[in-house]
């Protein structure tokens, strides 16, 4: 079975644009890299009902979840809180987190920076190579801190240890072209037939205005998915679009 992966991003100064969100963009490239595709991403604000819900769902699934952001010990932190009450579990002080929060900070980790060790009860510890302040798992459900420089290799690290049996298991392929002059609503019946004939691929068309000799309007169109279907159903797209008198390049 292919398994699904999410992304949820928690966070009221994601939302209020405070902070650009740089977790999205870092999860798919780190994700590509090892032949895997992320199928959704959810942004939250700091709203514990809601992150709650929205975990209960996601945990009732086979899904594959990293969480950014909120696992802190200040009071606009919930995702601990959340997480634990999502599994109808308590939290608790989790003896490797302590240890890896005490190793750094000695004396200074108490009583305040071990708060940031009471995960989940059966939550297990993802290590933090920036400062030893462990992020955790549920299961499947990975919780990591908002910043990229800790995140990021976190993210590795979880795909490495744990999922490396998933690791380029879907063959995979993507061809594009640049369409000019045309709209998408001169190309919709092409692309319907190439969506109802090739069905092991996915087509995506991305429109733009620009300021061209070709008046303005390119579209860029890929078709993505299967290997052997991708070349065949882009030649005959390729060939549908020449027969409509549009020009295009390969991207």
């Amino acid at each position: 079975m292919q398994r699904i992966f999410g992304a949820l991003i928690i966070g009221d100064e994601i939302l209020s644009g405070k902070r650009q969100d740089k977790h999205l963009s870092k999860l798919i490239e780190i994700l590509g890299v090892y032949g895997l595709a992320l199928s959704y991403a959810n942004y939250l604000g700091d709203e514990p009902e809601r992150i709650t819900a929205t975990l209960k769902q996601t945990m009732a699934s086979a899904d594959i979840v990293f969480s950014f952001g909120g696992i802190g010990a200040t009071p606009d932190d919930y995702t601990r809180q959340c997480a634990a009450k999502a599994l109808d579990v308590e939290l608790y002080r989790h003896p490797e987190a302590v240890a890896e929060i005490v190793a750094r900070f000695g004396d200074e980790a108490h009583p305040k920076r071990v708060l940031m060790a009471e995960f989940p009860m059966g939550s297990t510890i993802i290590p933090n190579p920036f400062n030893r302040i462990a992020a955790f798992s549920c299961d499947d459900h990975h919780f990591l801190p908002g910043f990229p420089e800790m995140a990021w290799p976190m993210i590795t690290w979880v795909l490495e240890t744990k999922y490396a049996h998933l690791f380029h298991q879907t063959p995979f392929a993507e061809e594009s072209i640049v369409i000019e002059r045309a709209g998408e609503s001169d190309l919709l019946d092409a692309m319907n037939h190439i969506v109802a004939h090739y069905p092991t691929t996915k087509l995506s068309s991305l429109p733009q205005f620009l300021a061209t000799a070709a008046g303005g309007r390119v579209i860029e169109l890929s078709i993505r998915g299967d290997p052997i279907a991708v070349p065949v159903a882009m030649h005959e797209m390729k060939q549908q679009i020449h027969n409509l008198g549009f020009d295009f390049s390969v991207k």
